[in-house]
């Protein structure tokens, strides 16, 4: 029997999901993070332009004077982009002065704010239900007087079913009975897991009995991930009726966050063929801008937007990769903007290389894709990974300056740094097959090396040693600092020329020796050419 045969017509996705993303009001209740106005604005502007997501909470009502400035900003744009009821604003069952408050910012639906357990409602705010169910009539009819629409949050609704349903129930009786009195229709009414405590079956039975005594209400569904269950129990809420789920971009939110957008998309397409308003190719792009904003960076492993979940580094991949997409699945990376890469480390083997030299264009002979692998390994053994913006620069250093016989070799060194004392070198370095050895000191480690090498070349083969001229050190553009450092040498031979060499390696100074190795070998060269 298949997925869709085992659920019953309680469990039923509806044809559409409406996504509304409450990264700029929940979102910004994670630790450490306050968006200024302007960042709101831009977050909001990719949300509903570019990302396409059906609503966005922006704020809570009476917060500060700077959030009143952003909701303003962010009105005046969707008014112009006539989306301007898409924007939502969170307020209190506090007469006036939550809906004076989103008026006076330009906005025009409120998220009323009530308690959906009876403990809150008698411990938090000390009144009766009748009470509170009072309150929020006022308000909502104050709202509609104003021309406000109003969507209802049933806070700690979770705990309601669980430990007092009968209360949940009186206040949904009450106030769904609203519009038939002429007092006012609630828009929504919104479902959240305040604390994070359901998982997908209990998530399941409370959405059953919820349809089955108000079948004709507009649900959503507001996931908190304290078990890790926001996307899980989302998934749920929508196999369950729910016409509507709440997310947020990267997962933010307080505590452990709330449901990341761009998993709860992939999962309700994918996985059980729900429509939605997402424009998929932009998620990785607002992701990164609130990665930016909020200072909270997303993990690489984050499924769909993480730097590594479309990066494959075993060699054995790239080979079935290469046969036939044998590893791919639904979630390419076209799809979200992006593309596949195959990282290069001590397991890539030639594959691996060989797929990423062809995506570069380059061309190699079989030898030299073997010499090019030797190095990506040894780099592997010492560091992480190595990335297709690296291989250029390895290529360039393992061909450039090819000689058919290394006629200078380095045969070992050792170079010693401690507190207080200069930096020494001792180094042993074959010259045409006669080995000489050396030691000095220097004002840093690659200064006493080349000094040690200098003493070899006066002392033992009564030879001038160029002079060094520049010394820049960089990282490969688009390269990872764990990876490479690119040291380019400039020198003055004796007879005036420069000459320029490179390193590549995961150590600075290493880089600079292996420079200053192949600086030598060219001179032999063409110190042997000339006799």
């Amino acid at each position: 029997m298949g997925t869709s045969e085992q659920i019953d017509k309680h469990q039923r996705i509806p044809p559409f999901i409406e996504i509304m993303d409450s990264t700029l009001r929940d979102g910004e209740q994670t630790s450490g993070v306050s968006f200024l106005p302007h960042e709101k604005l831009m977050i909001a502007r990719m949300l509903l332009r570019d990302l396409n997501v059906d609503r966005i909470e922006v704020a809570s009502a009476r917060v500060s004077d700077g959030e009143k400035e952003a909701v303003k900003m962010i009105c005046r744009y969707a008014r112009q982009i006539d989306r301007l009821e898409s924007v939502e604003v969170l307020g209190f069952v506090d007469g006036h002065t939550s809906v004076d408050w989103l008026v006076d910012a330009g906005a025009c639906t409120l998220n009323l704010l009530a308690k959906g357990s009876l403990r809150h409602c008698r411990e938090q705010l000390g009144k009766t239900p009748e009470e509170h169910i009072n309150d929020i009539k006022a308000v909502i009819s104050y709202a509609h007087s104003k021309g406000v629409g109003v969507n209802i949050y049933l806070e700690d609704w979770s705990s309601g079913m669980k430990d007092s349903p009968e209360y949940v129930y009186q206040l949904m009786d009450s106030l769904t009975q609203l519009s038939s009195f002429g007092e006012g229709q609630v828009g929504r009414f919104m479902l959240p897991d305040t604390l994070g405590i359901m998982n997908p079956l209990q998530v399941i039975e409370y959405f059953r009995k919820m349809l089955k005594r108000y079948p004709q209400v507009h649900f959503d569904f507001h996931a908190h991930n304290d078990y890790d269950l926001a996307v899980s129990n989302s998934l749920a809420a929508a196999l369950s009726g729910a016409r509507g789920l709440h997310v947020t971009v990267n997962g933010l939110g307080e505590r452990c966050g709330n449901a990341p957008l761009s998993s709860v998309q992939v999962i309700l397409k994918d996985q059980f063929n729900a429509k939605t308003n997402i424009n998929e190719e932009k998620m990785m792009d607002v992701s990164r801008l609130v990665e930016s904003y909020s200072g909270i960076a997303i993990a690489p492993n984050q499924p769909i937007i993480g730097d590594n979940v479309f990066t494959q580094v075993a060699g054995v991949h790239a080979d079935g990769d290469q046969k036939g997409g044998l590893y791919h699945n639904a979630l390419v990376p076209e799809r979200f903007g992006r593309k596949r890469e195959y990282a290069m480390g001590k397991t890539s083997g030639r594959a691996n290389i060989a797929r990423n030299l062809q995506e570069l264009g380059l061309e190699l002979t079989p030898e030299q894709t073997q010499r090019v692998t030797r190095r990506i390994t040894e780099l592997g053994d010492r560091k992480e990974v190595v990335t297709q913006d690296d291989l250029p620069f390895i290529v360039s250093d393992v061909l450039k300056h090819d000689v058919s016989e290394d006629k200078v070799k380095l045969v070992s060194y050792q170079v010693s740094l401690a507190y207080g004392l200069k930096p020494l070198a001792n180094v042993k370095i074959e010259i045409n097959g006669q080995q000489y050895e050396g030691h000095s000191s220097g004002d840093g480690q690659y200064d006493a090396f080349v000094k040690a090498i200098r003493k070899i070349y006066k002392e033992y083969l009564d030879r001038t040693f160029p002079l060094l001229e520049n010394y820049a050190v960089t990282i490969p553009p688009g390269g990872r600092t764990d990876a490479l450092v690119q040291t380019v040498i400039t020198w003055q031979m004796p007879d005036g020329r420069p000459l320029r060499t490179r390193g590549l390696d995961a150590d600075q100074t290493e880089a600079a020796i292996k420079a200053t190795i192949k600086m030598l070998n060219i001179i032999e060269n063409d110190t042997s050419t000339r006799i």
